[in-house]
Order: structure tokens, then sequence, then C-alpha cells
């Protein structure tokens, strides 16, 4: 007999608070997994979804479960799966398109290649805070019509070139940071100067102001003598500035935004923006595969922000959202269940 399995439920668009109640045990399909929660992360996808509904994201199916970010132990292992055994730790990102693949249940599917194992020195907590941010910031870094930086490796080779990442202290900044670190490249990033420490201790070798009025001249001048790999705008609103950047510095002319595109592009920049998910396999298994768990394992990677535990259970993800629609730097909302 299926284990009972309890959900926090979006109803209905715009429905608050989440409603708590019972929700189908999912069944494994060949190239997954089952997993008992113990650890979600919010982000503001998810309380954006909550306040804006149909209107942003016309494609979600109500009921909704929502939450991409789960850690917990394997339960189930789908007939194709090798990587993984009943009771190992894991974190990984829920694909969230079916109430089955939400991450805001007791017991969630995660695909076996968009998860890795937790390491003993980790806490549920810990891990939790990785899956979006690091999804988010490998698709923009690596895939080819974006970025395209060489792959991360645990021990990197200088590659010679600087990117410019905007927003270092956020969740996505948090993670392209250490990646393009882990892959060789030079980081130049910006942030409030309370976590100027912050992003250098995560690889960072300049940091920047973002509110200077002079931050873009700053900018241009640090790139001078170097050769720019592209620019990251995750921020909104950093778009125009990491176009003018990178459009005045030598080298690759190419931006990834986190979020929409503006209308106005620069003739000479080349820009797309991210869609977490949407990665190939072969990008999905050079992270989670082959870079993640040893780079875990060994320290050489670093589950930041910081987990900010806002309680246990699933009545408390309604307090974690509000929490973070109100706005939280340097730190990842975290609910136990």
């Amino acid at each position: 007999m299926a284990p009972s399995n309890v959900a926090a439920w979006l109803p209905s668009p715009r429905a608050r608070p989440l409603k708590v109640d019972n929700a189908e045990y999912p069944t494994v399909g060949d190239n997954e997994i089952v997993v008992k929660v113990s650890a979600v992360a919010l982000n503001p996808m998810d309380w954006l979804i909550q306040v804006l509904g149909e209107n942003l994201f016309s494609w979600l199916q109500y009921p909704y479960i929502g939450g991409t970010d789960a850690a917990g132990t394997v339960v189930e292992v789908g007939g194709s799966v090798t990587k993984y055994k009943v009771g190992d730790r894991v974190v990984g990102l829920a694909a969230g398109f079916t109430p089955r693949e939400g991450a805001f249940q007791d017991y969630v599917v995660l695909r076996a290649n968009a998860s890795a194992p937790i390491p003993d020195n980790l806490s549920f907590e810990d891990a939790v805070v990785l899956p979006l941010g690091l999804c988010t910031a490998y698709c923009g870094l690596y895939q080819k019509d974006y970025l395209a930086l060489e792959y991360p490796r645990v021990d990197p080779k200088p590659a010679g070139r600087t990117v410019l990442i905007w927003a270092g202290a956020s969740s996505v900044g948090s993670n392209a940071i250490q990646l393009a670190v882990a892959s060789g490249y030079e980081v130049f990033t910006t942030a409030s100067p309370q976590n100027w420490d912050y992003c250098k201790a995560l690889g960072a070798s300049r940091v920047f102001d973002y509110r200077s009025p002079t931050v873009v001249q700053d900018l241009v001048d640090a790139f001078q003598g170097k050769t720019c790999a592209g620019g990251f705008a995750i921020h909104p609103g950093s778009e125009q500035p990491v176009f003018e950047v990178v459009a005045r510095s030598e080298g690759a002319k190419t931006v990834a935004v986190a979020g929409p595109l503006p209308k106005d592009i620069p003739a000479g920049i080349t820009a797309k923006g991210i869609f977490a998910g949407t990665e190939d396999d072969e990008l999905r298994g050079k992270i989670w595969n082959d870079f993640l768990p040893e780079a875990l394992a060994q320290s050489k990677y670093k589950c930041q922000p910081a987990p900010r535990v806002v309680g246990q259970g699933l009545d408390k993800i309604q307090e974690g959202l509000d929490l973070g629609a109100q706005g939280v730097s340097a730190q990842k909302l975290v609910v136990k269940l």
C-alpha cells in the first residue's frame, strides 16, 4: 500500500493562503526517483505565481503544487536509474509542471539527471538552497546559445577571460560566480557593499556597488586589458548596464538575461532570456553528475546563499512566501518538512 501524501496546494489563481490537503502518491518513472522530502527552498517564482497567477504563468493548471527546490531521502528508484539506491540523501530540481513534480509535498518525483547525492557533511537545509539558482546559472553560462563557457571542473585551468555577473549576492549570482570560477574564468560582479566580502568568498575577483552612479564606467575601466567572456544580467533592470559594459569591452558580445528580454538591445549585442529547465541532457549531466557531487564532497562548492529556516511543516510555506515577497538579501528561505 502506498504511503499517504500531503501537499501545500494553490487551489486557484492568486488563492491565499496555500491549502494543505491530501495529494496522490507519485508513481516513479524509468529515469526518476521518488523522494521523501525533508526540506524545500523558496524562490521568487513561488511567490510571483501566487500573486500574479495566470497573468505571468498562463500555462499553469489548477489546483497546483509549487516548489522547485527539494532535498530528502530516496524511497523509490526508477528502472533505468543506476546512481541511487533507496535510503540515499539527495537534492534536486523539481520540474513543477504536474502535481507529482511540485516540491511542496511530502513525496515528490525528481528526475535522476537533475539531482545529486548530498554528502554527509551537509544537512538537507544546506543542500536545498541550490537547485533552481544552480540551474538558472548553468543555463546562462554554458548553453551554446548563451555564454557557452567551458564546463566547470573540480581542478579548473585558467581560461584567460573575464565574465561579468550582475547581482552576485542573489541565489543565481552565488551559483554563477562559483561555476564560472570552477570553469577557470575571472569574475567581476556587483552587489551592495555589505555583500562584497560574501561575493569574494565565492570567488569573485572584484565587486562593484551596483548603486554607484559610475558603476558602468568603473566596470569598463576594470575590463581594460582583459578579454570579456560575456555578461550575465540577473537582477531586473540590470540588462542595460550589462549591455553597455559588454559593448564597450574587448571580447564576446553575448549577454544572458535571467528573465524577459528588454525591447531595446544595442546593435552588436546578442542577448537571450533564460528559462531554467530547458537545458539539454548533456549539460545536465556535466553539472549534476560530473561536477556537483565531487565538488560538494570535497567542499569545493558552497551551498549559498545560506539557508534561513522559516519553520517546519507544509503550513509554514505560506509564511515563507510572504517573507520572500518582502525581499531577502544573501539568504535563501527554507522550510523543513
